[in-house]
């Protein structure tokens, strides 16, 4: 008898892409997702990118009767639902921890009396709040923040003691937590609560830091998502991509499907119990090159990025992965190359409709004082 798997937030982007890799492997597959609006858009009802096969129970995942009814007869856990973004986790504080932090608590009590074989938490690399950094000795730099001084300056770098530029290397899970944004101590909290609480009721528990996620069925109009999606509709609208300080922070992309294969690999192998692993393409990327070569495969090259030397509070510098580990423990290696699947992308956004609130969402960041 094949598993029976619930994806939280099993409606969405990720939890889609995951939906589809575990039935092609033989699972039986429900999702509870709350078909929130921001994401689906008004009156919602099941995407029609959502695998046939899926079983959609739609509620929140605070509504502890409803998560009850979502964990009937499961094996198997992936948590993927949260809100989802820096920026506007600075300002709506409460709907962050409210969805993101009392939802895991809910399910955890709900597993404490239903424990599963195996609880998968989605996690986020902004956990890490800067990457890794080396200083002119080779000394690993841990504790790397920017001073606002410097910010105001548009001085992006981080800088040693003496002035020179420290210089960024992969980011390993040993890194310590450095908390910059509400969205980032959510995503810890969703990380920490289920591997304690898995410890303590005897379910095995993995935590999963995603990368930035790119790939088809991203939500266009949702100005908070990532980075290419944003840019996305801001190009499927003739608009220039707003790029924040001067286009050189890198970031590590990683294709959605690479993702759904690496959630599959940490629940069906028992050495992932209890560990964290980093979920990245072990690339760097500059974020102006990536909306230069998004304008390009999307035949918009005439459409240069606005880059708005302005700085957003939570925003890093510099963060990617070190993936020895998920290689080694996961045996997992992405195989969508980074232009293979830009190009999917751009034939996926033929299709869309996109409204763009970029502008809209930059006013309200910049009129709460969020941006320098």
């Amino acid at each position: 008898m094949s598993k029976q798997v619930l994806i939280t937030g099993g409606a969405g982007f990720i939890g889609s892409h995951l939906a589809d890799e575990l039935i092609n492997k033989g699972y039986k597959v429900r999702a509870l997702d709350n078909l929130s609006e921001q994401v689906h858009g008004k009156n919602a009802s099941r995407p029609e990118y959502l695998n046939p096969e899926v079983e959609l129970q739609i509620g929140d995942v605070r509504d502890r009767a409803a998560v009850e009814k979502a964990l009937e007869g499961v094996d198997a856990v992936f948590h993927l639902a949260a809100m989802v973004g820096v920026g506007q986790s600075m300002y709506q504080i409460k709907d962050y921890t409210d969805v993101n932090n009392v939802g895991t608590a809910v399910l955890m009590e709900a597993l404490m009396d239903k424990p599963v074989d195996k609880l998968v938490t989605a996690s986020s690399m902004s956990i890490y709040g800067e990457g890794l950094y080396k200083d002119s000795a080779d000394n690993d730099r841990m504790e790397c923040e920017r001073k606002l001084s410097d910010l105001k300056k548009g001085k992006w770098e981080m800088y040693e003691e003496n002035g020179d530029i420290l210089s960024p290397v992969p980011t390993p899970e040993t890194k310590q937590p450095n908390l910059s944004s509400v969205y980032a101590l959510s995503k810890y909290d969703q990380e920490r609560l289920s591997l304690i609480t898995g410890k303590a009721y005897n379910f095995p528990a993995t935590a999963l830091r995603f990368f930035n996620v790119y790939g088809t069925r991203q939500a266009l109009s949702n100005p908070y998502t990532g980075v290419l999606a944003i840019f996305a509709s801001r190009l499927l609208n003739n608009n220039s991509p707003m790029i924040f300080e001067d286009g050189k922070q890198k970031r590590d992309f990683i294709h959605v499907n690479d993702v759904a294969r690496a959630c599959r690999l940490a629940m069906e192998k028992p050495e992932a119990d209890g560990e964290v692993f980093n979920i990245g393409s072990g690339n760097q990327y500059t974020i102006q090159f990536i909306a230069d070569k998004l304008a390009e495969v999307m035949g918009k090259e005439g459409i240069k990025a606005e880059i708005t030397g302005k700085y957003r509070v939570g925003d890093i510098r510099h963060c990617f992965a070190d993936t020895t580990k998920t290689k080694k423990v996961l045996g997992f290696e992405p195989q969508v190359k980074f232009e293979e699947g830009l190009y999917e992308l751009a034939e996926w956004l033929k299709t869309q409709i996109a409204t763009d609130n970029v502008s809209k969402a930059s006013n309200e960041l910049s009129s709460r004082g969020l941006t320098v």
